[in-house]
């Protein structure tokens, strides 16, 4: 353990390692057992912070999503085009597949869909939902709701199916082909 962890809160623990092993493995990956494991701490003490598993699968998802909206926002106060931002949105969504050798927390779960508790799969559809607003919210005033909305879920789906695929073929140029031209068609 090194010295940031020992100042780190045992909730963030449990809440990092179960985000490590859920965006590589899936819902499933992860078991109370483990995470007392992952984190030296009784099995009881994991139940003590997360009653049930859709407990933590509920924080987790709403960390996730806050921290994703936060830094969308920090990194496009500046941006004054709909470019920048669109790359602001595709480098953040990047370094979850470079930087942290994973995918999308919300991405895996929702391709899970019907093997996680509907609490669960409501936080990830609203972090779903969130991202198409900010999206349409950043497009042409000129485009209609109705083509707005159909590109904003286009640029999401994109990005997120690019992250899968990228992922899946081991060669993240795939992600950065896809998306770049998805801005491009978008803008």
């Amino acid at each position: 353990m090194d010295e940031s962890d020992s100042k780190m809160s045992t909730t963030e623990k449990l809440l990092n390692a179960a985000e490590h092993r859920m965006r590589r493995g899936g819902y499933n990956a992860v078991s109370f057992r483990d995470l007392a494991n992952d984190t030296n701490i009784k099995s009881s003490s994991v139940h003590y912070h997360y009653p049930k598993k859709e407990d933590l699968g509920t924080a987790l998802v709403d960390r996730y999503s806050k921290r994703f909206f936060d830094t969308l926002n920090v990194k496009t106060e500046n941006a004054t085009t709909m470019e920048q931002k669109l790359k602001v949105y595709q480098s953040i969504i990047r370094s979850a597949l470079v930087e942290d050798d994973a995918i999308c927390l919300c991405g895996l779960l929702g391709a899970e869909g019907a093997g996680i508790p509907d609490v669960v799969a409501n936080g990830v559809q609203n972090f779903f939902d969130e991202n198409i607003k900010w999206l349409v919210s950043i497009l042409p005033q000129e485009m209609s709701e109705s083509q707005k909305s159909s590109m904003a879920s286009t640029l999401l789906a994109g990005h997120q199916g690019a992250m899968m695929l990228a992922r899946s073929m081991q060669d993240n140029k795939i992600f950065d082909t896809i998306t770049n031209q998805l801005i491009k068609e978008a803008i």
